[in-house]
C-alpha cells in the first residue's frame, strides 16, 4: 500500500512538537502554542526546542550570551555576500551562505561531538538573520551595520535590516512571529534536514538541505504568495469578484486551507491580531480588511480557514519588510527548529530508507541493437 506524500505514515519519534490536525493545536515540548505565543522570548523557545525545557534566568542569560556571541560572520561570507547577484532570490543566498559557513567552523575536522554539533546550532541559529539582513543590504548599496550583542534576535535582525533599531512593538511583534514559527512538526523541510544528516553527513548540509526545501512555493513560499495576492486584486471592492473567479478556475487562494489542521491553524489568530493592529498604526488597513473578507468568503463558500501564511504576510509588510524576505523570515524562525531536529536525530541514528512501489513495466524485456531501434 503506497501513501502519496508520505501522508499519514509515521516516520519517526519526536519530543519536539506535535501538530494536531483535527483539534487545531500545536504542541513544543508539552507546551501548547497559546501558552507560549506572547509569554515567552524566541530565545526561551529555542532553548526549549534544544534542552527540553524552559530556562532559568541563569540558564538563560547564559544561552543569550552564547547566541549573540556568534553573530560576527567569516569575512568569505560577507565578501560572498556583497558580490552576489542583486537580483538572486535571498533564499538562494541564505541557502549558498549557510554551506559556506561549513568551511569556516572553527571545529571542522574535529569529530562530530554532541557538543560539537550544539555549538554549530548555535552558530547557525545566531548567524542566519545577520545572512538575510547583511544581503537586503548589500543589494540596495547600503553599508553592512556591525553586528551587536545587545539586542535579541528580532531586535538584531531589524536593526540590521534597517540600519538602525525599531520601536518596541516592531520586535516584540517579530518575536512572537519567530515563536510561532519556530517548528511544526514533521514538515517538509524539518524531515529534509532529518533525511540528511541520518547519512551523518555534516551539520550545515543539514541545514542547507532545509533551507532548499523550504524555498519551494508549496512549503515556506506561501506567505509570499499572499501579497502578491492581495497587490492582484488592489482594492477591496474587488475582492468577491476574485474569489469567484479564482474558484470558478479552480485556482488555489494563497494562505487559505493547510496540509495537516483540520480546523483552525492555532497560529493564526496570534498573526491576525497582531496584523490588525500594525496596520491601523500605519494607516494602510486596506490590506488585513481585503484579508479579512477573503478569509470570511472561504469559510463560507468552502469551509477552509486562513493559515498562519495568511496574516504572517500582512504582519512582515506592516514591518515594512520587503515581500522577497518573508520566506527567509521564516528561516530564520524554524532555524532553531531544524537544529533541535538534527540534534535529535543523530541521538539515535538511523538511515531513512523507505520503499518505493515500482509501477514500471514488467521484466524481461530485451536489448535490441541500437542500428535497429524504431
Amino acid at each position: 500500500m503506497t501513501s502519496r506524500g508520505l501522508e499519514g505514515i509515521v516516520a519517526n519519534t519526536t519530543r519536539l512538537s506535535d501538530v494536531i490536525g483535527d483539534k487545531g493545536q500545536l504542541i513544543y515540548c508539552g507546551y501548547d502554542i497559546n501558552e507560549l505565543a506572547g509569554k515567552v522570548s524566541y530565545k526561551e523557545v529555542v532553548y526549549l526546542l534544544w534542552h527540553d525545557k524552559l530556562p532559568n534566568r541563569r540558564e538563560l542569560d547564559t544561552f543569550t550570551r552564547e547566541l549573540r556571541g556568534t553573530r560576527k560572520l567569516p569575512q568569505p561570507v560577507i565578501d560572498f555576500i556583497q558580490t552576489a547577484p542583486r537580483d538572486a532570490l535571498p533564499m538562494d543566498v541564505m541557502r549558498t551562505a549557510i554551506s559556506m559557513l561549513g568551511l569556516y567552523d572553527p571545529d571542522i575536522g574535529k569529530e562530530a561531538t554532541p557538543e560539537v554539533n550544539r555549538r554549530r546550532a548555535v552558530s547557525i541559529t545566531g548567524k542566519i538573520g545577520v545572512i538575510a539582513a547583511y544581503f537586503h543590504r548589500s543589494r540596495n548599496g547600503k553599508p553592512l551595520p556591525p553586528v551587536r550583542d545587545d539586542l535579541t534576535e528580532a531586535e538584531h535582525f531589524l536593526y540590521l535590516m534597517c540600519g538602525e533599531p525599531q520601536s518596541k512593538e516592531a520586535s516584540d511583534t517579530l518575536d512572537v512571529a519567530f515563536v510561532l514559527h519556530a517548528d511544526h512538526g514533521m514538515n517538509a523541510s524539518t524531515f529534509s534536514a532529518r533525511v540528511t544528516i541520518s547519512t551523518l553527513t555534516d551539520f550545515y548540509s543539514a541545514i542547507t538541505a532545509a533551507i532548499g526545501t523550504l524555498k519551494g512555493p508549496l512549503h515556506g513560499g506561501a506567505n509570499e504568495g499572499v501579497i502578491h495576492m492581495l497587490e492582484e486584486i488592489g482594492s477591496e471592492d474587488k475582492v468577491d469578484a476574485y474569489i469567484d473567479n479564482q474558484l470558478a478556475q479552480k485556482k488555489k487562494i494563497m494562505g487559505i486551507g493547510h496540509r495537516v489542521y483540520k480546523t483552525l491553524d492555532p497560529r493564526a489568530p496570534h498573526l491576525r491580531a497582531m496584523a490588525i493592529k500594525l496596520s491601523e498604526k500605519i494607516g494602510e488597513p486596506k490590506w488585513i480588511r481585503m484579508s479579512e473578507r477573503i478569509a470570511e468568503l472561504m469559510k463560507q463558500k468552502k469551509n477552509l480557514n486562513a493559515n498562519v501564511d495568511f496574516y504572517s504576510a500582512t504582519v512582515y509588510h506592516s514591518l515594512g519588510i520587503p515581500t522577497d524576505l518573508f520566506t527567509p523570515m521564516f528561516a530564520i524562525a524554524r532555524c532553531s527548529g531544524w537544529c533541535a531536529h538534527v540534534l535529535e536525530q543523530l541521538e539515535d541514528n538511523r538511515l531513512y530508507r523507505p520503499l518505493s512501489e515500482y509501477i514500471g513495466e514488467p521484466v524481461g524485456k530485451k536489448v535490441v541493437p541500437i542500428d535497429d531501434r524504431p
